[in-house]
């Protein structure tokens, strides 16, 4: 399970910092408590509150027992390119796998003989260029066979033009698609576009400073003595979450979740899941309980926790050597034990 401390101020401030630490079977759990530092001017009367997986039960929605096909959602992934063919495919399959109904994805023409060779579960849409272009992108939303929950865009993803790419972005809210957004859709010319959208964005550090065209001091930096830079960190993420009204998960050993009133810090389960596509599984399980989950925060942590269940639980099988569709392997175990069914 995770420990979790929330630091909750007094009513009269409504931002809360919660920082998760994984209890783990035969490994040891250090809790570290953060330097707060200039987070005086945010957080009073601190109260401790430990959260297990009996919370991340409460926030994942039961399946209603008359449901039907497309009901628990359905989710587009768009992403894929010469060269990077596999991430769309991971992310759809991990989006599957987070107990949605339907996923469209939508890849290159020329990954398209093996995109759908890899999976009979994936319905692949062809785009009609090579890389995502004003033309590819409208022939995608006149094609779709239904209105999608969530569109997550951007993995392995070749962008003729940056046009295509906001287009693309404003056709879906305007249909009222929620987003997560990843990789190479992660440019500074989006923002305008997705400002107060609610949507999901899931930068690393570089494609973080590259949207805000900012630097993050010491990125990461695991030296337990640098408190300081994770502060100013963790405050860049939460300020620039609130600036543009969006949630945010700043990827790495301690991966930086805000909305800009909630604010996440969950460590990393090993360092094994630094292998190349372990990103695309997480932003396909991000896409898949958002399109469940009318919170973005609430569907970013589960989806960084129960990723991380899942990359732990890899690493005890194969140790350092791990590939990214171990996790998603895993990812049935993990999940069943959050399944619920309502009668109705």
């Amino acid at each position: 399970m995770f420990r979790v401390h929330t630091i909750e101020p007094n009513p009269t401030n409504n931002k809360r910092l919660i920082l998760f630490n994984r209890e783990i079977p035969n490994k040891t759990n250090q809790v570290r408590f953060i330097d707060y530092g200039n987070f005086n001017k945010i957080l009073e009367s601190p109260e401790l509150v430990t959260v297990n997986d009996n919370r991340i039960k409460k926030v994942l929605v039961p399946r209603k027992n008359s449901s039907r096909k497309g009901d628990n959602g359905i989710v587009l992934v768009v992403g894929g390119s010469r060269i990077y063919h596999g991430a769309p495919v991971l992310a759809s399959i991990a989006a599957l796998r987070s107990g949605i109904d339907l996923v469209y994805t939508a890849v290159p023409s020329i990954n398209v003989e093996s995109t759908r060779s890899y999976s009979p579960n994936l319905i692949v849409i062809p785009l009609v260029d090579q890389r995502l272009t004003m033309g590819s992108a409208a022939r995608l939303i006149k094609t779709l066979p239904k209105k999608v929950d969530v569109a997550t865009i951007g993995m392995g993803m070749n962008i003729a033009k940056k046009e295509a790419l906001l287009s693309l972005i404003e056709k879906l809210l305007k249909y009222g698609t929620k987003l997560v957004l990843d990789a190479s859709a992660l440019i500074p010319e989006i923002l305008p576009k997705i400002k107060g959208s609610g949507c999901i964005i899931t930068p690393h550090g570089g494609e973080y400073m590259r949207i805000f065209e900012t630097e993050l001091k010491n990125y990461n930096n695991n030296n337990n003595d640098n408190n300081n830079s994770e502060n100013e960190q963790i405050l860049d993420v939460l300020n620039n979450a609130k600036k543009y009204g969006i949630t945010i998960i700043l990827k790495g050993w301690k991966n930086i979740i805000s909305n800009g009133e909630l604010t996440t810090v969950i460590e990393r389960s090993t360092p094994a899941m630094t292998v190349g596509g372990t990103g695309d599984v997480l932003a396909g399980l991000v896409a898949g309980f958002f399109s469940k989950l009318n919170s973005s925060f609430d569907a970013s942590c589960a989806a960084v926790y129960l990723n991380g269940i899942a990359g732990f639980m890899a690493y005890q099988k194969s140790g350092l050597h791990i590939v990214a569709s171990d996790l998603i392997d895993n990812l049935p175990q993990v999940l069943k034990n959050f399944d619920q069914i309502e009668n109705n």
